[in-house]
């Protein structure tokens, strides 16, 4: 057992390090860690002050700013669209009800517009507000390459793939797949669920009915499934993601889906399927790797599908509407 998990962590580290070397490359010259250096030098102070800022009023926006990022990139790619405010736009959307972290955007925007009109994207002020929120709240710290565009069109529907927390993992990986991640980048990234809250209407089936078998849900453990009960009556009260940590960016969350303490049924899948259990085990007895590949799978998800042709988005001088 231990001689596997040994060989599982020599190759997740083979990996990290070969993906390092590529993930922290610009995307295929399209991105530049340097292209705000002439134009808009002050924007990664800006952006970290205003971050740092917000979390000390309310730490909880740390989740959010990477929760806003990944809805934003898993759709279209990170183009800002989730940030457009219109009837029918992925932010109207039922699967965005519970996002926050709007209002930190607009403030960093409206301080960036000051310094640097029509200069810096929203998608580029997004990617680097989740990069300091995770480093505000104790996780690791990685360089964001700009020069991503604002997209121009943000439809309500196309939500319905962002995953909510009751898929199986099969479905999981095709859709990381079809957005240039891959297993290892789904359970890495899973990992973010080491800090924040979900709404208990989300968890209710697994307590009570699960697959309507009017049962618990096997996998969850005796003890677990009671803290639950006891902290969702209701299924508008939040209950955290981690139940251990739940204010600490670590790698306790790997250890908690060991335990069966995984609370969206997606979490706990990840430890029993085959294809993305060893990552589980691996991540969880060593923090420093989770920390690394953290970094690395969140600049992957930050350079998917950007927008950086002279034809493709727009620099919106408002995050909330495309310019006229």
């Amino acid at each position: 057992m231990w001689c596997a998990i040994c060989a599982v962590v020599v190759l997740l580290v083979v990996l990290a390090e070969a993906k390092h070397a590529t993930a922290m490359a610009p995307q295929e010259g399209l991105l530049s860690f340097d292209y705000y250096v002439k134009s808009c030098p002050q924007v990664e102070s800006i952006i970290h002050n205003k971050v740092a800022a917000w979390i000390n009023k309310d730490y909880t926006l740390a989740a959010s700013l990477i929760r806003l990022h990944f809805h934003d990139c898993i759709l279209r790619g990170c183009d800002a669209s989730i940030l457009l405010n219109h009837a029918g736009s992925e932010r109207q959307a039922q699967a965005s009800a519970t996002l926050r972290g709007f209002n930190v955007i607009d403030d960093i925007k409206a301080a960036v517009e000051k310094q640097c009109p029509k200069t810096v994207s929203c998608s580029d002020i997004l990617t680097a507000a989740a990069r300091d929120a995770t480093l505000k709240i104790g996780g690791p710290f990685w360089a964001v390459p700009f020069g991503r565009k604002d997209g121009v069109v943000s439809i309500a529907k196309e939500t319905n793939v962002v995953p909510g927390g009751h898929e199986n993992i099969t479905s999981l990986i095709e859709l990381f797949q079809s957005r240039g991640l891959n297993v290892l980048d789904l359970v890495v990234l899973s990992g973010a669920h080491t800090i924040g809250r979900c709404k208990c209407g989300s968890v209710q089936n697994r307590l009570y009915n699960f697959n309507r078998t009017v049962k618990p849900d096997p996998t969850l453990s005796v003890s677990y499934r009671n803290y639950l009960k006891r902290k969702c009556r209701w299924a508008s009260e939040e209950v955290e993601l981690d139940a251990i940590t739940p204010t600490k960016f670590d790698s306790v969350y790997y250890m908690n889906l060991q335990k069966k303490m995984g609370l969206l049924s997606t979490d706990q899948l990840l430890q029993s399927d085959s294809r993305t259990a060893p990552i589980v085990v691996a991540l969880g007895t060593q923090s420093g790797l989770f920390f690394q590949q953290f970094a690395v799978s969140m600049v992957n998800l930050g350079n998917t599908q950007v927008l950086t042709g002279p034809h493709e988005g727009q620099i919106r001088t408002n995050c909330n509407f495309v310019n006229r």
